[in-house]
């Protein structure tokens, strides 16, 4: 679904309207004892009863923060409904590096862990999410997204053959804590990868691909110059980790395009 501009007379004219996202809110579920704290995103113009297409969005390593928020936004207007999980609890966010880097280890290092998280998620969302809610979610038209950390979750969730329509890993790690014997690969793939990304060095990327060809998955592997670590974020402005308009444009086109495709 595209998005459209209309003038006031062509408008009143029309009998479908273009998708338009509602404000987005805040939802609170649970994994167990551990409070978790979600934000969705839904176009305006749906009906009662509608099934709808969905994408669950995991963050960067900080947490659930503005950036996932802003995506959710962008894809309630291309006509999905898009749910910003929280892998962490409490919707917490890391101020240092080092704060980041222990919460995501611990995610990353458990792959059960991580696979509950990611499925509480997604069980809130099919559950109905909230009486309140018009619509319902199609299982059968369900991706996941993620952003750097949350990249390499939405692979895993791929490799523990979670059931879901498409993965997009946006400068995501390749690697994969989950062993080789236990994955099935379910899921079609999309990775947008910087091509200049100093996190994720050559023999990853060699190695994921190589992978992906002996689990004879249906894989996309797209490499965007220019690019480093996060060049989808625009607050991110160090050296190795740097907003790249023309990447973070092209790399939401070809996720909207795979979308189109499986969902």
């Amino acid at each position: 679904m595209k998005p459209f501009a209309l003038s006031i007379l062509t408008l009143a004219a029309c009998v479908t309207l273009a998708p338009i996202a509602q404000a987005g809110e805040t939802i609170h579920y649970a994994d167990g004892d551990t409070a978790l704290q979600g934000y969705l995103a839904a176009p305006s113009a749906v009906r009662d009863g509608d099934k709808m297409p969905a994408v669950i969005i995991v963050h960067e390593w900080w947490g659930l923060g503005e950036h996932v928020k802003n995506v959710a936004d962008k894809l309630a207007e291309q006509g999905y409904v898009a749910f910003a999980l929280d892998m962490y609890g409490g919707g917490k966010f890391a101020t240092e590096s080092a704060e980041a880097k222990e919460w995501s280890g611990e995610i990353k290092g458990d792959p059960a862990l991580a696979k509950r998280r990611f499925l509480a998620a997604r069980d809130h969302l099919l559950g109905p999410i909230s009486d309140d809610l018009p619509y319902s979610i199609d299982p059968d038209r369900l991706a996941s997204i993620g952003f750097c950390f949350g990249g390499t979750v939405s692979l895993e969730m791929a490799r523990a053959g979670v059931d879901l329509a498409g993965v997009v890993s946006f400068h995501g790690g390749l690697k994969s804590a989950i062993p080789a014997e236990d994955r099935d690969i379910k899921a079609k793939i999309l990775v947008c990868h910087g091509a200049d990304d100093p996190h994720v060095p050559a023999e990853e990327v060699a190695a994921f691909q190589q992978e992906m060809r002996d689990a004879e998955a249906d894989w996309q592997f797209i490499a965007y110059g220019n690019a480093v670590h996060s060049f989808t974020n625009p607050a991110a402005d160090s050296e190795s980790a740097r907003y790249e308009e023309r990447a973070a444009k092209r790399s939401f086109q070809a996720m909207l395009d795979f979308f189109e495709e499986v969902l």
